[in-house]
């Protein structure tokens, strides 16, 4: 039975169970049969982080405190260097070696301070501290995530320089050469007690999304084909290069699923897939999807052989440890078993020696998050915001309606009515009466999106609320309503539900996906389908991420290149006072057969 790449059976993180795809044997059998007795035999663990997004320390720079969630995970590097050193001592660091799968450069005020205030790239300039952690750490190798490429070339390549350990990325190729743009893989020797060094060979593979995602930085300089092609071109070369064992680093998730449609003919989550049709490969770090899966197993089809995935979640909230046992067969070493599980970091101290090494950056980063930008006239949160039209959502609109139409005026365009969407980034986002800061501010927007603007009919944007509406979960008229039980259908993240700004209308969560937009207004009057509108989008948005209808083909009329988050930090700094009564209104709520829900 072939890999499904619509169905996944995933285990309850909490319990470290393994989970198992669908064409995936469940058997932990090994992929070559178990030494015999007195054989010569060689074990080793590598180690694997993935999704770091800029987290060093355990600390949330949005609530200026420690980083806690309900389940009471820990983040960053510093723990997860503590886990390392209790591996290293328990199997002899001779015996280890540590990977990562990409995504490690933005997601932080601690990043995006080294990237855009202090920036590495400056004449002087300082050097990163994902690259000062890594580096003190030990890592031996690490495969480029998507996020690598938001702040452009320029910063990656400075990191890249910075690091004491290879970026790899087997499928981003220079787009004028097609050759590799990074090294493809990396090769490791490992002594044992019994002769010849066992050679270890990571493949490092990246997210062909980044065409889409970071156009802007990467058109016309790299191109990114898909992962299983560029991992059929590189296994058998390994093997021919004498690799005893081959690892993949894969910036990929494992459901065989795209967020951008079918835009790019190469699918975004491929871990499974490549596992599956690329035979010679023993074992897949996973990244990109921010999942936890200890250890499973998808059998290879030309092999017969078990393949063994395992994603550690994110933000080193989790650490993989693969362990492989080897044996001396007929004059060269054989894989004879993998296993996979996690590490939890919140079992760990933080390590003094990474802590101690980036204290002043740190406490740079605090103060910085903690300048004062400006007053709220009251309180605004945005727990309800995946529900409800809540003014802190309106807010985030209101600044990129204004921007777009501030940017536009005096032009052709400058005439037509100016649209915005947001989502609801952090259930956990606030805005207090009284002072407001940076990290107030830029915890509104945690994503280093851009503003575009593009242009849309009333037609379109119909169909783009249908599409956005399919979060909802069907829900019939009368009986009690469960607030957290209406949202993420299909498992679809707050981040991919659109809240439209400057048009009213209900969602009617009775009805089927599809059929759930009724009364779509503009100034109190039925929206025409043939009406044009400015529509302020983000870019991840207008490039086609989370497959949206009509936006990624619809005319561009206007692109920034400033992060939104920026944008909001300015504008508060140029008003001085954010005061609700300016920008708030109920467009939109959810109602059950025309009964509102709220």
């Amino acid at each position: 039975m072939a890999f499904d790449r619509r169905t996944f059976m995933g285990a309850s993180a909490a319990t470290g169970a393994a989970v198992a795809m669908a064409g995936a044997t469940s058997s932990p059998a090994a992929a070559a049969a178990v030494p015999s007795k007195g054989a010569k035999t060689y074990a080793f663990t590598v180690m694997g982080t993935t999704d770091l997004h800029g987290n060093v320390f355990n600390w949330d720079y949005f609530t200026d405190k420690e980083f806690d969630d309900k389940a009471h995970n820990d983040v960053g590097l510093a723990k997860i260097s503590t886990l390392v050193e209790q591996v290293r001592a328990e199997k002899g660091r001779g015996n280890t070696l540590l990977i990562d799968a990409g995504d490690t450069i933005q997601g932080t005020q601690l990043s995006y301070y080294y990237a855009k205030v202090d920036p590495i790239t400056a004449r002087r300039g300082p050097v990163h501290p994902m690259a000062q952690a890594m580096n003190a750490i030990g890592y031996d190798a690490a495969a480029l995530g998507n996020h690598e490429f938001n702040y452009g070339i320029p910063v990656l390549r400075k990191f890249e320089e910075q690091c004491d350990f290879p970026l790899l990325g087997a499928n981003a190729l220079d787009a004028k050469t097609l050759r590799p743009a990074f090294p493809p893989y990396s090769m490791h020797r490992l002594r044992t007690p019994h002769g010849r060094d066992v050679k270890v060979a990571v493949l490092g593979l990246t997210n062909p999304g980044i065409a889409i995602w970071d156009k802007a930085n990467v058109q016309g300089k790299m191109t990114f084909p898909g992962l299983e092609e560029q991992a059929a071109k590189y296994v058998p070369r390994l093997r021919s290069m004498g690799a005893d064992v081959v690892i993949v680093s894969a910036h990929s998730g494992s459901s065989g699923t795209s967020s951008y449609g079918d835009q790019l003919p190469y699918v975004e989550n491929a871990a499974g897939l490549v596992a599956e049709q690329v035979p010679g490969i023993d074992a897949i770090l996973v990244g990109h999807a921010h999942t936890e899966i200890p250890e499973y197993r998808v059998r290879n089809k030309a092999t017969g052989k078990d393949v063994v995935l395992s994603e550690p979640l994110k933000w080193g909230q989790r650490l993989t440890l693969f362990d492989f046992e080897l044996a001396w067969e007929r004059g060269r070493w054989s894989v004879a078993k993998v296993s996979a599980r996690v590490l939890n970091s919140n079992t760990a101290a933080e390590d003094p020696k990474i802590t101690g090494l980036l204290s002043d950056e740190h406490r740079k980063v605090v103060a910085y998050v903690n300048q004062v930008i400006g007053t709220s006239t009251q309180a605004m949160a945005s727990a309800e915001g995946p529900v409800k039209d809540v003014p802190i959502i309106d807010l985030i609109n209101h600044v990129q309606a204004e921007t777009v139409k501030g940017a536009l005026a005096g032009s052709e365009w400058g005439s037509l009515p100016v649209l915005s969407q947001a989502s609801c980034f952090s259930r956990t986002a606030a805005i207090p009466a009284g002072q407001v800061t940076i990290r107030d501010a830029a915890g509104l927007y945690p994503f280093e999106n851009t503003l575009e603007a593009r242009l849309l009919t009333g037609a379109q944007l119909k169909d783009y609320l249908e599409y956005s509406a399919r979060y909802f979960v069907r829900t019939a008229a009368g009986g009690a309503v469960d607030p957290a039980k209406l949202t993420n259908a299909e498992g679809i993240p707050d981040y991919n539900y659109d809240a439209v700004y400057g048009l009213t209308y209900d969602i009617d969560i009775a009805q089927p996906a599809g059929s759930r937009i009724t009364g779509l207004s503009f100034e109190g009057k039925p929206v025409d389908p043939a009406a044009r509108f400015v529509f302020a989008v983000n870019n991840y948005r207008a490039s086609g991420g989370g497959a949206f209808p009509h936006v990624a083909q619809a005319k561009q009329l206007w692109a920034d290149s400033d992060e939104i988050r920026n944008t909001i930090i300015q504008w508060v700094k140029a008003k001085g006072t954010v005061d609700p009564a300016g920008f708030a209104s109920v467009d939109w709520r959810l109602t059950r057969a025309g009964v509102p829900v709220f």
